[in-house]
């Protein structure tokens, strides 16, 4: 077997150990000498980066530059890099890699311009497989450090997979240092497996702030003809629907019809109607905010 596709087997990212388990030092000093392999740190070796643009980047090329990255420097991939590596989605993909190492560790200018560098102490079962933190300790960094939005995407994506569960998880925060155990109990809490994706995740965050609107996630609406369908957010109270709509829905005339006709339904039986497009979620959330916030006092009105 070649050198590089032991590596690729590996992960991406291997030390000189689990290498000459499977490759003779000669077949290794060529795949270095040729630039098929790169030595990225001593003892550790890596398949030249990866090609494909940040444009077309997925989780699994996240969490192969996030091994590489922790490899590189003996660190940990934490934070978004990590979330990566468990298949959870997340508002954003990271544009450098997030890595932790030991506090006191110095690390060089040219380090921390192409990576997201953090001091954090890993201890017991905090890392897995040597370079990536577990999942339960990986759902609390994102819970205690990552913007509230970006956070509740990760959590939301967390518990639907189902490897961690909600009251695992505030256990764990409970043992979280003061300045973060507040938040991160409020966000674990807030979070909820029927979220069917970080777009919906991020706008059932934003309307949270509205005062008298409690939004459930994949609420199914009837009417006399039966089934109209699930609705992402509904408030069933104020009959008061958000549709997280994005333009991927819409690529076809029968697809159209199908939604122009789940509308009509919707707002027959007295539902108020808003499409929310992933721009303004993800880029606006004040005006998202304030839209909602102005159907919500007119409907307050009318019930």
């Amino acid at each position: 077997m070649q050198v590089e596709e032991v590596l690729a087997e590996l992960g991406g990212t291997a030390s000189r150990a689990e290498l000459l388990a499977h490759v003779t030092e000669g077949a290794l000093r060529r795949a270095v000498a040729g630039r098929s392999v790169a030595r990225v740190a001593r003892g550790r070796y890596a398949l030249p980066p990866d090609p494909v643009t940040d444009a077309r980047l997925e989780l699994p090329d996240i969490a192969r530059r996030g091994r590489r990255a922790a490899h590189e420097i003996s660190g940990t991939a934490m934070l978004l890099s990590a979330s990566a590596r468990w298949g959870w989605q997340s508002k954003w993909l990271p544009t450098r890699p997030q890595v932790a190492v030991p506090r006191g560790r110095t690390v060089p200018p040219d380090v921390r311009r192409r990576m997201e560098v953090r001091l954090r102490d890993m201890v017991g079962d905090d890392r897995e497989d040597g370079w990536v933190t577990s999942r339960r300790r990986t759902a609390l960094d994102c819970a205690s450090e990552l913007p509230e939005d970006e956070a509740v995407a990760v959590l939301d994506s967390a518990l639907r997979e189902g490897a961690v569960d909600r009251d695992e998880l505030l256990l764990g925060a409970a043992g979280l240092p003061p300045r973060y155990r507040r938040r991160a109990e409020e966000l674990i809490r807030f979070a909820d497996p029927r979220a069917a994706n970080p777009f919906e995740s991020v706008l059932r965050w934003i309307v949270f702030a509205v005062p008298g609107l409690a939004v459930q996630p994949q609420v199914t609406i009837a009417d006399p003809e039966g089934t109209i369908g699930t609705v992402d957010l509904a408030n069933e109270e104020l009959k008061i629907v958000l549709e997280a709509d994005s333009f991927e829905w819409h690529g076809s005339r029968e697809a159209f019809e199908r939604d122009a006709m789940r509308y009509d339904r919707l707002v027959a039986e007295g539902w108020l109607v808003l499409r929310l497009t992933w721009h303004r979620v993800m880029n606006d959330p004040e005006w998202v905010l304030d839209i909602v916030r102005r159907v919500v006092a007119l409907r307050d009105l009318r019930v």
